[in-house]
């Protein structure tokens, strides 16, 4: 391991009496703040009728509250040179902002009045509703983002984990303020919350800060979600479309798995990059797709392992013959080159998170919510460096024997069944 590639800075963590973290990294050669509010809480935490409410929450942050519309939000950010985002995933959502650090006071008062004091305005309300019932159709109308919804609902099938993130149009219609505000007390609390500074930042002020627009927030006990049970199964998508979309998958492991790094490892044997066994063999060998690749999706209790495409409708059954192929043989054969290239992928693709503020204060919150502590850099190398060959077959060999999940759509008449791709997984 080259050590001097770990720069590891000081993060100061303190947790306010109701239980909610603030960590800071001060980093001296920025002059600008990245900080953000991160929730323990997205789309698996939704119960059936409130499917979409995550997305929708994020959205209506930025429609107003009792001190500001949404035009003032918006200024005062700006107004200070700032920009301010939100994002929603599987297991988070977080509301980030990016200003000079003279600055960061503006931030959080913006921050924690859009996370407590939202009003929720009818009209706003069905203006968002709106918005997100256009972007849903984009999806549909999109089929390359579309078929990892249907990959997710068929792994995943009867769960809120493998539902779609945007919701559907029937509850996004549904929802209105009671619903909203119900979802938030019971989420929305200190105890899954982290704020997380980084750049020109002073910990005592950004203390100061949270505990002023944060603190008076009630200690609320957390709510687990259901565990996510990989399920497997098929969804065949047929459609008059030049290009036809495939994915392939397979239960994978969580992050808190020991056996985590191993599986990430033979993804990018398999197929995470411009040398890998999938881009090798199924585009510059035989011209199969014009992109390939392997996937691992780690979530806090399970995962999934996958196999994206895109084909002609008359390569699909070469397609996924040939991706079978290189599948079982990369659980059986991985040389010391390929072993040395995908860990020098992995450390990169680590390392370079951390070369800016946004992705060290997104480290750090998604690393206190998982496992209540930093895990330093050196760390992950280390277990990196230490895999052995052994370890990426026994875990290829482990994925192999999954149940598969199979999505595909467009022009799909010769893709074998799910049972043949069963029988063609194994050696």
């Amino acid at each position: 391991m080259n050590q001097h590639l770990v720069r590891a800075g000081r993060i100061d963590i303190t947790r306010l009496a109701n239980g909610l973290t603030v960590a800071t990294e001060r980093m001296p050669e920025i002059a600008t703040a990245t900080l953000g509010v991160w929730v323990g809480t997205g789309s698996r935490h939704e119960q059936a009728h409130e499917h979409g409410l995550s997305h929708l929450i994020e959205h209506m942050a930025f429609k107003g509250t009792a001190r500001r519309n949404a035009r003032q939000i918006a200024e005062d950010i700006e107004n200070v040179g700032g920009d301010i985002n939100a994002a929603t995933s599987v297991e988070y959502t977080s509301y980030t902002a990016r200003m000079l650090g003279e600055n960061v006071d503006v931030a959080l008062d913006v921050l924690g009045d859009i996370l407590i004091n939202s009003v929720f305005d009818p009209a706003e309300l069905a203006r968002e509703k709106g918005v997100i019932l256009q972007e849903y159709a984009s999806v549909e109308d999109t089929p390359d983002d579309l078929i990892y919804d249907a990959f997710m609902e068929s792994a995943y099938a009867g769960q809120a984990i493998g539902r779609p993130i945007l919701g559907t149009p029937d509850t996004i219609k549904a929802f209105d303020e009671a619903t909203i505000r119900a979802f938030l007390a019971r989420e929305y609390v200190p105890a899954k919350m982290v704020i997380a500074a980084a750049g020109d930042v002073e910990h005592a002020r950004i203390v100061d800060a949270a505990e002023r627009h944060f603190g008076a927030m009630p200690a609320t006990a957390e709510r687990e979600p259901e565990a996510g049970r990989y399920t497997g199964g098929e969804r065949r998508i047929s459609r008059k479309l030049e290009q036809a979309n495939l994915v392939l998958g397979l239960p994978g492991l969580s992050f808190k798995d020991p056996g985590y790094y191993a599986v990430h490892l033979f993804a990018h044997i398999l197929g995470g990059g411009l040398t890998s066994r999938l881009w090798h063999e199924v585009r510059e060998v035989r011209g199969l797709a014009y992109s390939i690749d392997a996937f691992h999706w780690p979530f806090s209790d399970c995962g999934l392992f996958g196999v994206g495409a895109g084909t002609a409708g008359a390569d699909v059954a070469e397609l996924m013959k040939v991706t079978l192929g290189c599948m079982r043989e990369a659980a059986e054969d991985i040389s010391d080159v390929e072993m040395v290239r995908a860990k020098a992928q992995m450390k990169v693709a680590l390392l370079t998170a951390l070369e800016t503020p946004g992705g060290r204060i997104e480290r750090i919150a998604r690393q206190l919510l998982s496992w209540g502590r930093i895990v330093p850099s050196e760390e992950i190398v280390a277990k990196v460096d230490a895999l052995t060959a052994g370890e990426i077959h026994a875990a290829g060999r482990s994925l192999l024997l999954g149940a598969p999940t199979m999505a595909a759509i467009g022009p799909i008449k010769g893709l074998p069944s799910v049972t043949k791709i069963a029988a063609g997984l194994r050696p």
